[in-house]
């Protein structure tokens, strides 16, 4: 990996893959949800949007057609802390994506009737949200832990607050947010020694400065959230808090979503859907923002199987609290992380997604092997530092389903008193 600041100041890493045929190229933005206000809830994700919808030289036509004229793929997305526009292309088309993507990001036209349109289009994504409740319950779930804070907004945003916006707001927006100290390039694939005369052709005369407003780190709620939905099953979380990006015992919390719930060999996986066959979907997952993590269990249902499963849920929470891992699951789950890790680096989109991330969000890049290594160093004492925390406050609970009868008694601080005492 190898870091490169353009005349203006602006970050560029890449890494040369010399065996492929292929390029990845993104432009990271450290904006989303999380940096915005409830006036504009929405804006981050409706200016990603806008981007695809022409420039001067380009109509959203031109640059579908681009990309489709030398096989390559063009996309974006948005999260809670940043935004991503990004393109895998051929080695000897790199010049290609890189001229449509900077056109992209310097000189949207931002139409009113395109912004119509995309509105709509914005809306209709809202609406198939609220009409798949095992997403709409991770939304839920945020909402359960985090109250009011910035990091429980939707990233899609609310429909009456999108309705209003116009092509100067979302102008302004990028004017405040989309600065060179937000915004980092990451190249990853079959690259030579032109591309930074290629990028300081296209992103050098780039001038927009600023500063970042300080973040609020969130505070941990246990709540218990209900959104009454008619559906055939119940879909339900339970969040607990986890650590921040970069933390220390960040690999140790992996390890623990790992035994919980991250695979086909996990405690849920195997009691809840291969013992009992009480679930089809049965996970946990492990997220993590600059300051603040959430490691959540998720089950989908039958309204007469809810109690059931939650009782089996909680029954694990126990043992994870009371007994921990054990030396098995950790040497394991060492083995699966190594596999794991490895495995995700054998693609340039890959790669240029990890090194974009760490540059805009660490400012640190660890290699392969200090990963490694670092996965080796977790001990139980790392594991057990991590349970306390996530054993600190009364669990946050959030369903979408029919009724809330199998929840409405869960008692969420049993945990707390369990985990203290243990």
């Amino acid at each position: 990996m190898e870091k490169i600041v353009l005349s203006n100041g602006l970050r560029v890493v890449t890494e040369t893959i010399p065996t492929g045929r292929s390029v990845s190229f993104g432009i990271w933005v450290k904006t989303g949800s999380r940096n915005e206000k409830p006036e504009n809830n929405g804006i981050s994700h409706f200016v990603e949007h806008m981007l695809f919808k022409g420039t001067d030289r380009y109509s959203a036509k031109d640059i579908a057609e681009k990309f489709d004229a030398i096989g390559g793929n063009v996309n974006a997305f948005t999260s809670k802390e940043y935004t991503c526009y990004y393109a895998k292309v051929l080695d000897e088309h790199l010049p290609i994506a890189v001229d449509v993507l900077a056109d992209m990001f310097f000189r949207s036209k931002f139409d009113a009737e395109e912004l119509a349109k995309e509105k709509n289009v914005i809306l209709e994504e809202i609406a198939m949200c609220e009409d798949t409740p095992d997403d709409l319950v991770h939304d839920l779930m945020c909402e359960a832990a985090y109250q009011d804070h910035p990091l429980a907004y939707s990233i899609l945003g609310l429909k009456e607050r999108l309705l209003e916006m116009t092509p100067d707001h979302l102008r302004a927006y990028m004017k405040e947010q989309y600065t060179i100290e937000n915004t980092v390039i990451s190249v990853a694939g079959n690259i030579n020694d032109e591309l930074i005369d290629l990028l300081e052709q296209h992103f050098g005369s780039f001038d927009n400065h600023g500063t970042s407003a300080a973040l609020t780190v969130p505070d941990f709620h246990g709540e218990l959230l209900f959104h009454r939905k008619k559906t055939e099953q119940n879909h339900i979380c339970i969040s607990l808090p986890g650590v921040r990006s970069g933390d220390p015992l960040q690999y140790a919390m992996v390890l623990i979503n790992n035994a919980v719930g991250g695979g086909m060999s996990s405690r849920m996986f195997q009691e809840i859907r291969e013992k009992r066959g009480l679930a089809y979907s049965v996970y946990s997952y492990h997220s993590s923002q600059a300051d603040s993590g959430l490691f959540t269990v998720y089950a989908g249902t039958a309204p007469k199987q809810t109690k059931e499963v939650l009782e089996l849920t909680k029954e694990m929470l126990y043992e994870l609290a009371d007994k921990g891992l054990s030396e098995d699951e950790l040497d394991k789950g060492k083995e699966q992380m190594k596999g794991s890790l490895i495995l995700s680096l054998e693609s340039t989109s890959s790669r240029m997604n990890r090194i974009g991330k760490n540059e805009l969000m660490l400012g640190r890049h660890d290699t392969l092997d200090d990963m490694i290594a670092k996965i080796q160093q977790v001990t139980m004492n790392d594991i057990n530092a991590v349970l306390d925390n996530m054993f600190a406050e009364p669990l946050a609970m959030a369903m979408v389903g029919s009724t809330d009868k199998a929840i409405v008694n869960v008692r969420r601080d049993d945990l707390v008193l369990l985990r203290s005492n243990s």
